[in-house]
């Protein structure tokens, strides 16, 4: 099994790398596991409360359960990932049911940002952008499939998305061994991350 993971700053473009990637490689040997999916359950905290949290600090995920499901996946077990909603910022009751596959991709803002998560894969990608471009890219997400206003946006990126990238997500390029800058528009950068999965699958 190899594991792959897809890093960068939010907005810098890893799902739509992600996305050419497994359209690349088809979807039989390969499984996403997104970050998203593992941030903390805080439904015992006010609407209002949970709105405030930072999900840009390593401290908003459960990454002692992607671990977990990670290694479960890894000697064959099936898994039940969880489902979340940044519009209520709670887990759903529901569950992905996800089985093992030859390829696992692990994409998110701070998949290379916690130690034990990264010493499992085997290639590690960073996807890097403009900070203009992630700005713009982050305004037009949240607005549109968050229901969040410009103001609110903004506040955000300035008190929490950009520090927080600049301490947590930022330094963890050097633990990348591909870097992809302009996100998804890199398609150079794209096929030699798509050759290194494909020489594993081929070996």
């Amino acid at each position: 099994m190899l594991i792959v993971g897809i890093a960068g700053g939010t907005g810098s473009g890893k799902t739509t790398v992600t996305r050419k990637v497994i359209d690349l490689l088809g979807n039989d040997n390969m499984i996403l596991i997104p970050q998203d999916a593992y941030y903390k359950d805080n439904r015992h905290l006010p609407l209002e409360e949970r709105q405030k949290i930072n999900f840009d600090h390593p401290g908003s995920i459960e990454f002692s359960l992607l671990n977990k499901h990670i290694d479960d996946l890894s000697q064959g077990l099936t898994v039940q990932m969880p489902q979340y909603s940044y519009i209520n910022c709670t887990r759903s009751d529901e569950y992905i049911l996800v089985e093992p596959a030859r390829v696992i991709i692990i994409e998110g803002i701070l998949v290379l940002a916690n130690a034990e998560l990264r010493g499992k894969m085997h290639i590690k990608a960073y996807v890097d952008a403009d900070p203009d471009d992630r700005l713009a890219r982050v305004i037009y997400r949240d607005i549109e499939e968050r229901g969040r206003n410009i103001d609110t946006v903004l506040k955000r990126y300035y008190d929490t998305v950009k520090p927080s990238h600049l301490q947590f997500i930022e330094p963890t390029k050097r633990y990348a061994d591909i870097i992809i800058p302009r996100g998804g528009e890199n398609d150079v950068a794209i096929e030699m991350l798509v050759s290194a999965i494909e020489k594993y699958l081929n070996s």
